[in-house]
Parts: structure tokens; sequence; C-alpha cells
């Protein structure tokens, strides 16, 4: 199939949305079809204020016409909401295209961390809008297509992710030279995800950040006895994470923690708050705790047993995952239905 994935979110950011996107892109070649990926690195584009690392496409339209003209998709998914998923939104509906999208990412409660005199109501309204256009748009998880229905949001389905349980795998924790236990956060430094509340918290042992963001700079000196190691990737990173004792994710706001699936994948239980995201993720006193104190959280996961982190992440597959989004995906131009005069023959033509 000729699929058009189009997407604000794409390397070299390094975060759980490209992740997604990256892998399934690679999985879907693998699999023989004609893959466009639309993405900033093909336009002209501007930083994202507060969030340099973020590059915005600039006056998009144009250039995403004439990539979808020439590609001539059969079918279309929109992943973001940023300039390239609002100018392929406006082609679709402008050529009267089916198209899929998919809901990654909080951005009305992103905006409200930054700037809190912003409403998320507002956000939310624009967010719905631009779903709303969607025949179908693919959520990570039940509890938050509850939330997004109970918010407005219509034609939703669950789109379960996978974990490379391949490259995110168990290994010796002799890397590592901080005491023990070693308690880590993996991801973006940035506010949104409420990485302070890890930083403060009173534990034993090591404190790890791994990772790179705007807030890094300022938290680094603020926290000096943390250790943040900036980003790492590959096995480089998997020997970081599969070091720690126990993985805090302090976000509020994710809709899913790819990097959970990741920790657990290397055998490493999750301390989290009884959000959507972690609670679709986490089996409590197995995987992981969930506790509004994130402490008791952490230091009880020092009990759990890593082979049973890693048993439950063999069970998000990729494979899986890949054959969900396809079986998502609609005809982007809808066929015309059967007429008894389509099998009459034409004025002229042989019967």
């Amino acid at each position: 199939m000729r699929i058009a994935l189009i997407t604000d979110a794409w390397k070299p950011q390094i975060n759980g949305v490209v992740r997604t996107l990256s892998t399934l892109d690679n999985r879907l070649r693998a699999l023989g079809h004609l893959v466009k990926v639309i993405q900033p690195g093909l336009f002209n584009t501007v930083p994202m204020p507060g969030y340099a690392e973020i590059r915005l496409a600039v006056w998009p339209d144009g250039k995403v016409r004439r990539l979808l003209d020439a590609f001539e998709p059969e079918h279309i998914h929109i992943a973001t909401e940023g300039p390239l998923g609002l100018a392929a939104r406006r082609y679709c509906t402008a050529h009267n295209l089916q198209f899929t999208t998919s809901f990654h990412t909080r951005f009305p409660e992103y905006v409200n961390t930054r700037v809190p005199i912003l409403p998320i109501g507002p956000g939310y309204a624009l967010m719905r809008w631009f779903h709303g256009a969607a025949t179908r748009t693919l959520v990570s998880n039940q509890d938050l297509i509850e939330e997004l229905r109970n918010r407005g949001f219509s034609n939703l389905v669950l789109w379960r992710r996978g974990v490379d349980s391949d490259l995110f795998r168990p290994m010796a924790k002799d890397f590592l030279d901080g005491p023990r236990p070693i308690f880590m956060y993996m991801g973006r430094v940035a506010p949104e995800k409420n990485i302070e509340d890890f930083l403060r918290l009173d534990l034993p042992g090591t404190k790890y950040v791994v990772g790179d963001g705007p807030a890094r700079q300022e938290l680094e000196a603020r926290y000096p006895e943390i250790r943040f190691t900036g980003m790492q990737t590959g096995e480089a990173l998997v020997r970081h994470l599969s070091n720690a004792d126990c993985f805090v994710f302090p976000s509020r706001t994710d809709t899913l923690g790819l990097v959970m699936m990741e920790a657990l994948a290397c055998g490493v239980p999750v301390a989290a708050y009884p959000v959507t995201g972690p609670s679709s993720l986490i089996q409590k006193g197995e995987t992981g705790y969930l506790d509004e104190d994130l402490r008791q959280a952490a230091l009880k996961c020092l009990e759990l047993d890593p082979a049973v982190c890693r048993a439950a992440a063999m069970g998000w597959s990729l494979g899986n995952s890949t054959e969900e989004f396809l079986n998502y995906l609609v005809p982007a131009r809808i066929p015309l239905p059967f007429s008894l005069f389509d099998s009459l023959p034409l004025k002229g033509d042989r019967p």
C-alpha cells in the first residue's frame, strides 16, 4: 500500500512520539509498503519558542500539496497537530479525502504548564476540531479514550503500542558506579514532565536523569547531587536503563509513556502517579506501584522481581501494534457506490 505519514515530530528529535513513528515507518517498509514520511526536515523551519531543538515548518501548504500530489497515497495518516498536520488536514478536506489521525500529546496541558494563565479548555476545543475531521483517531490506551470521549471527541479507536524487546533487555548491573539503589528518570528534561517531583524525593542511593531538554541546565545547577547523563541512544541507553533498580515516572500529563515500557523490558519496575498512562501499563505489586506518594512507590519497587517486569513487556509486540495500525487505515479516496447503470453498455458499445 502507498501510505503517507505526516508528522511534525521527527528525527533528530528523540522522544516517545518520534520513536513510535520511526519504528512504525521501518516496520511498514519491511512489510513491503511504500511509505512517504512528510516531516520538518523537508521544509524551511524555525525553532519552537522556548524549545529550540524542536523545529516547526514555515508556510508548508504548497510543498505538502506537491508531495501528496506526486505520491498519490492510498492511505493518509496525520500523526500530529502542528503546522504539517494542519497543512495535510487542509489538503484532505479540500480534496474530499479520508484520513486517520493519532492522539499522542496533551498540548493544552503542556501549554498551560509553561503559561499558566492560558486555560486548557480552548486548547481541547482546537484538538477536538482537528481530530473531528478524521475517519478514525488512534489512541494508545482505553483510559485515554474514555477521557477524550468525555471531552467530546469521537471516532476513537485503541492502537496499542509495542516495545523493541530485542534492544531493550536486562543487562548486568555493573555499568553505573553510583551507590545503590539507583533510581532513574529517562526522557525529556522539560517542565511538562514534572521532573522536579522526582528530583526532590528523599531516597537512598543515587538518582540519575538520562535525557536532555530545555530545563536541564537549570535543574543540574539546582540539584548538584543528582547525576545528569545527557542524551543517550541505542546500546548506551539500554546500558543506563537496565542498570537502574527503579524507574521513576513523575509525569501527570503523558498519554502513555513509552519509556515505562522500555524500562520494564529491561527488567526495571516503575514507580508513578495513579494517572492515565501509567495506570494502563503498570500491574500494581508486580511490575511497579502507582501512588500519590511517589517516594513510597519508588521504595516498594525495590522488592519486585525484574523477571516479572520483563515478562510483562514481552506481551507488547511491535508486530501486533503495526498490524493494528494497518487495520485502522482508511482509503483516502472514497470508492463510488456500485450502480446498476455501471453494467449497462454505453451508446455505440457492442452489447
